[in-house]
C-alpha cells in the first residue's frame, strides 16, 4: 500500500506524464521489497520513476 506521500507524488508524475508531456503510462506497482512505487511510462517504455515512501523520487541508476 503506497503512503500518502507516494499517492501525492504519483498524482504530480501522472499529471505531468501525460497532461504535460503526452507520454503513455505502462506500468504503475509497488515494489514490496523496497516499498517504493514503481512508475514505467514513454511510447518505448524508455521512462522510469521510483518514489521513496517519503514522497521523494529516488535517483539511483537501475
Amino acid at each position: 500500500m503506497p503512503t500518502a506521500a507516494q499517492v501525492a507524488s504519483l498524482y504530480r508524475i501522472s499529471y505531468q506524464l501525460t497532461y504535460i508531456m503526452f507520454q503513455p503510462i505502462y506500468l504503475i506497482c509497488v515494489d514490496h521489497r523496497t516499498r517504493n512505487v514503481y512508475i514505467l511510462a514513454g511510447y518505448d517504455e524508455e521512462i522510469e520513476f521510483q518514489i521513496l515512501p517519503n514522497g521523494e523520487l529516488s535517483d539511483e541508476p537501475n
